[in-house]
């Protein structure tokens, strides 16, 4: 195995572009990121808009959010394993036809019940942008410069984050919702292009896909998440509540079953006898939960009970959502020198303490300005905390174990939303 690991790693050296492909790379790959990383809030600040259009309510809504997410998480480790096999660029490449092709499907959904198939199929092809866009870019780079660019595409993300409530509500307000996915078929069509022609490929160590624990883990899931929306809707006693929590964790059990007896599980549950990486699986899983909630309702909040626009609402969430622009880079940096607990702790805490502040100010019906404070407490503390959840976490493992460790901390991130999602939609 060591010796197929090394001569790929070989290849792709011999492969790898020069200063101006390396460039590109990195245009390239960021830009499909932005798009992916943009869709998953873009779609926030047009939900009243959809629902005055194609109906639906507030429980059914949440799925345009929550199929998005839930097949994006569902497919990051099986298309990092795909692309291994078959070539990492034929994957890309297929990951940005599916995703050009569902945003367009998506623009011309007829129901609700349309939309959110085609935001599931949409969220396949984020699934598979992401992992294998990742590690495209650091394929080109020697291992001397990959911190340098990953900062840049950890800057993509943040001002992906930042950008998608405004641009969702600036684009709803300005033209139509159905142009929140309209804006992805050209960029997409045009990394696509750019992708295959210029895009070096690479292959990794083949293994053996496990079939039976994506099944169990999807399922399981996705069964738990409309369980707890259906809680939300019909009562925490009826019977599809109880039968999706019931199957949700029936399946949660049976994959932690077959994972301790297969050959090569899908999600090495070794990993998890790390107490750094247990702890970091579950701050990021919550983190998610926390941050996806929290800009879920308060864009309704504000919409609905203030009165806003679309566009005004994705302002007012600027002082929330473009800190981590700014703050996430100065933290990782300190956080090499001191550590990832005493930034993450505090950070959480600031987030917490923002959101119980907003609370008490929507409870006595406050102007936008007595928001600005706690929002901008709540982007500083989040921002401390996000960057150093991820380090602590892939420096608790060993370094053959990096792949999978990112990709449960990248999964356990998108299933975060959907329960942060569904169990806020549930208490309200």
């Amino acid at each position: 195995m060591t010796n197929t690991i090394d001569v790929a790693a070989a290849r792709a050296q011999r492969t790898a572009p020069g200063s101006s492909g390396r460039i590109l790379t990195v245009l390239l790959t960021s830009a499909a990121y932005f798009m992916v990383a943009l869709d998953t809030l873009v779609v926030v600040t047009a939900l009243p808009s959809i629902h005055r259009d194609l109906g639906g309510n507030v429980g059914t809504l949440q799925w345009t959010v929550n199929a998005y997410v839930l097949a994006f998480g569902a497919g990051i480790i099986t298309a990092a394993a795909l692309g291994d096999r078959i070539g990492r660029r034929r994957m890309y490449l297929l990951g940005l036809c599916v995703f050009t092709v569902a945003s367009a499907a998506c623009a011309l959904a007829p129901d609700v019940g349309a939309l959110i198939a085609c935001r599931a199929v949409e969220g396949v092809g984020a699934a598979i942008i992401m992992p294998l866009g990742l590690t495209l870019l650091t394929s080109a780079f020697p291992a001397e410069r990959r911190g340098a660019v990953i900062g840049i595409w950890g800057g993509v993300a943040g001002l992906a984050v930042a950008s998608g409530p405004l641009i969702g509500g600036a684009v709803t307000q300005g033209l139509d919702w159905h142009w929140i996915f309209w804006v992805n078929v050209p960029v997409g069509l045009a990394t696509l292009a750019g992708s295959w022609l210029r895009l070096p490929d690479s292959r990794g160590p083949a293994s053996r896909l496990d079939l039976p624990a994506l099944v169990l883990v999807a399922a399981g899931v996705g069964a738990l998440t409309w369980g707890l929306v259906q809680a939300g809707q019909d009562g925490w006693g009826s019977a599809q509540t109880l039968a999706g929590l019931v199957a949700g964790l029936a399946a949660l059990a049976a994959f932690l079953a077959w994972e301790r007896r297969t050959a090569e599980p899908m999600i090495p549950l070794g990993l998890f006898r790390s107490r750094s990486f247990s702890a970091a699986v579950a701050t990021q899983f919550l983190m998610a939960a926390a941050i996806y909630s929290a800009a879920f309702l308060t864009s309704q909040y504000f919409q609905f009970a203030l009165g806003d626009s679309p566009l005004s609402t994705g302002l007012r969430f600027l002082p929330w959502t473009a800190t981590p622009m700014v703050i996430a880079p100065v933290a990782g940096l300190i956080s090499d020198k001191i550590g990832a607990r005493p930034l993450i702790v505090p950070g959480l805490l600031m987030q917490a303490a923002g959101f119980a502040w907003i609370v008490y100010l929507a409870a006595r019906s406050a102007g936008y300005g007595a928001y600005v404070a706690p929002l901008l407490i709540a982007g500083i503390g989040i921002s401390m905390a996000l960057p150093c959840v991820s380090a602590a976490g892939l420096n608790a493992v060993s370094p053959s174990s990096l792949g999978k460790a990112a990709g449960v901390l990248n999964t356990m991130q998108q299933f975060g939303a959907v329960f942060g999602i569904a169990v806020a939609t549930t208490v309200f």
